[in-house]
């Protein structure tokens, strides 16, 4: 499998929403419009490609210097368990640096991979969930 990985080149919201779609994250799938802010407003866009396929995508919001929140990891099914997720993060990680703490909110089907790929549990958080 010959995936290619690209940073912050654009991408359309239909790929995403395809991936969203195939990866069983939960997002507003239906609202192309919201996922198109999703992707306007990101700091760092890694993507996977299979040929011309969008296979997987990690979306970040960071300050580059403290902390940066992995806000979306998906990979279409039929492509996961084959280290796309773990690349995805990895690059993240190298944009960010050292002295940036990599965070994330994860789904509940989703609790045991992030310990495989190098991340803590952390039980001291917080949130304000969104009304939709």
């Amino acid at each position: 499998m010959g995936i290619i990985y690209k940073i912050n080149e654009p991408v359309k919201a239909e790929d995403v929403i395809q991936v969203f779609g195939n990866s069983g994250i939960t997002r507003p799938i239906g609202d192309k419009e919201r996922i198109q802010k999703m992707l306007d407003h990101a700091n760092i866009i890694i993507t996977a490609w299979n040929h011309n396929k969008l296979v997987g995508i990690a979306r970040a919001l960071t300050d580059f210097s403290y902390c940066c929140y992995l806000s979306d990891l998906a990979v279409d099914k039929a492509f996961q368990k084959s280290g796309i997720g773990r690349q995805l993060i990895d690059k993240v990680k190298e944009i960010i640096g050292e002295e940036v703490a990599l965070i994330l909110l994860s789904a509940p089907n989703a609790m045991e991979y992030y310990p495989k790929v190098g991340f803590d549990k952390v039980d001291n958080g917080f949130i304000i969930r969104r009304k939709r």
